[in-house]
């Protein structure tokens, strides 16, 4: 590293980002960038030790950095050029968000010198970032660039994850001057409240319907194991949040269900519960409202009670819940035999337990299946463990670019199967190219039913009538979308699926390869 007066005099502000990046432990670049950017890339081309993954729209840059984080456990860094380049990734940026990701965007700018003439790519990209982002500064110049960078991946590495955007001039970036910052330290999770786990465990001594609602980082392993043996003993039930970003799931992890996604299914399952205690949760609400129905999910007499928030460290709040209560040690159920493959016409209970009698160990799923996969829970409980990443913010377009960067996170050695509606997936279909390019072994399974089914759910829901101008809005067959074509016009190998037999062959086939293959599965 260049550490002397000299040598920092002789720096530009991207060499010292970048020299910044390496020392505070960002080694993975997710790139699409530009004209103000070039000096960076010019840094990343001198300096070792970046892994740079380029993707064709920054909505797939940003939802890889997403994929790469919740694998990682620790932030990459995106390139996006200016402030339509940043607006480009917003999507996946308010999924990344939700999910709890850490990400450090750096987002180039006009010179500062520049931005009074108003040329055509000036936005307010401060403003832009505000909106999707925990945490934003813009460098001034070169001698702040690293200091600013190390306090990015400092917000960034801040529990649960956060997403910071640092904005790069491009004279703080060509101009000399750069110094080179040191790590900052990671501020520690705020501490549990006493009084939130004796709270807790007087609700659950006193055993009336009490639901313990896991998010996050609680649905994870080692919180389940802990959570379970609280349950097992008290009695109460167990269930996830709907969107949670990461859940770790298979043999030898709980059978854990969601709260449904609908609103009367979601009220019904609820409906018992006069305690809820919630471990980096939120309260149940509807994802949309709907015309005479309530916005909140739990019944209105049901008491909630917060054992950790989304910012503190839920392994921490449940292991003092285990103390407090004296639980023994209790072994996870067994979920059963592994399921085997099914055959026929694809239906969501036979894809979901031929996915799980034919997945690797430790595989990665990511899922955007949207309408159709929303029971695959329940079918997949006996599978090998295996990692589950669900859509995080509900901005559809993020189960390609997630699962891309997951892969990435993995090294490429770890199995990763795409649960994946045809209509989300033209958002972000360029993700397929970046597998291709990098070689990742990602199996896209492409659940093709030509519409978009989830909409034609919620017009109903909302209590509208489609008549033939709305079901043309949401139909996908004229033309149809050829998935095979699309992808091998990405450089990825693809088949098409009329039957699970077919599906099972397929996944088998791919399965064997150091390379992404696409099963166009008609539904």
């Amino acid at each position: 590293m260049m550490h002397s007066k000299d040598l920092a005099n002789q720096m530009n502000g991207a060499e010292s980002l970048v020299h910044t990046l390496l020392t505070s432990g960002v080694d993975t670049c997710f790139a699409n960038p530009g004209t103000s950017e070039m000096h960076f890339v010019g840094a990343l081309d001198r300096i070792p030790g970046m892994h740079c993954v380029l993707g064709l729209q920054e909505n797939i840059v940003t939802g890889m950095a997403d994929g790469y984080y919740r694998i990682a456990r620790k932030p990459a860094c995106t390139l996006l050029h200016c402030g339509p380049g940043l607006a480009n990734g917003m999507g996946n940026l308010h999924n990344a968000r939700r999910a709890r990701a850490g990400i450090v965007n750096i987002v180039g700018d006009q010179a500062t010198y520049h931005r009074p003439f108003d040329a055509p790519l000036t936005a307010d990209t401060e403003g832009m970032a505000r909106t999707v982002s925990n945490w934003v500064r813009t460098s001034a110049n070169a001698a702040d660039v690293g200091r600013d960078a190390a306090a990015a991946v400092q917000a960034a590495s801040t529990m649960p994850g956060q997403i910071a955007t640092l904005i790069l001039p491009a004279d703080a970036s060509w101009d000399r001057g750069g110094v080179v910052a040191e790590p900052l330290a990671v501020p520690p999770a705020p501490p549990i409240d006493p009084l939130a786990i004796e709270n807790a465990a007087r609700v659950l001594r006193a055993g009336k319907n009490v639901l313990i609602l896991l998010a996050d980082q609680a649905t994870l392993a080692k919180s389940q194991g802990l959570a379970w043996r609280i349950a097992h003993a008290t009695g109460a039930s167990l269930l996830a949040s709907y969107t949670n970003g990461h859940m770790a799931r298979g043999r030898g992890r709980l059978q854990l269900e969601r709260v449904p996604y609908g609103t009367d299914a979601a009220i019904q399952a609820l409906s018992r519960f006069e305690h809820i205690i919630l471990v980096n949760a939120k309260p149940p609400v509807g994802f949309f409202a709907y015309p005479g129905k309530p916005s909140i999910q739990y019944p209105s007499h049901a008491q909630l009670h917060v054992l950790s928030r989304p910012d503190q460290d839920p392994d921490i709040a449940l292991r003092a819940l285990v103390d407090e209560l004296g639980v023994p040690e209790v072994p996870i159920p067994d979920p059963g035999p592994r399921p085997e493959a099914v055959g026929g016409a694809p239906t969501q209970e036979g894809l979901a337990q031929t996915l799980a009698a034919l997945m690797p160990d430790d595989a990665i799923v990511s899922n955007e299946s949207i309408s159709f996969g929303r029971d695959f829970y329940k079918f997949t409980h006996g599978a090998p463990a295996h990692d589950w990443l669900n859509l995080g913010g509900g901005a559809i377009g993020d189960g390609l670019p997630v699962a891309t960067g997951a892969a990435v996170a993995a090294g490429g050695k770890r199995r990763v199967i795409s649960l994946q509606a045809d209509g989300s997936a033209m958002y972000s279909l360029q993700s397929l190219w970046t597998q291709a390019r990098e070689r990742l072994p990602c199996t896209t399974i492409l659940l093709n039913n030509r519409k978009y089914n989830i909409l034609i759910g919620e017009y109903e829901n909302v209590g509208a009538v489609p008549g033939p101008t709305a079901m043309g809005m949401l139909d996908l067959s004229n033309p149809d979308l050829d998935w095979v074509k699309l992808a091998n016009g990405m450089g990825v190998e693809a088949a098409r699926a009329t039957t699970l037999e077919e599906c099972a062959d397929l996944m088998k086939q791919s399965f064997k390869e150091q390379a992404p293959f696409l099963i166009d599965l008609m539904i």
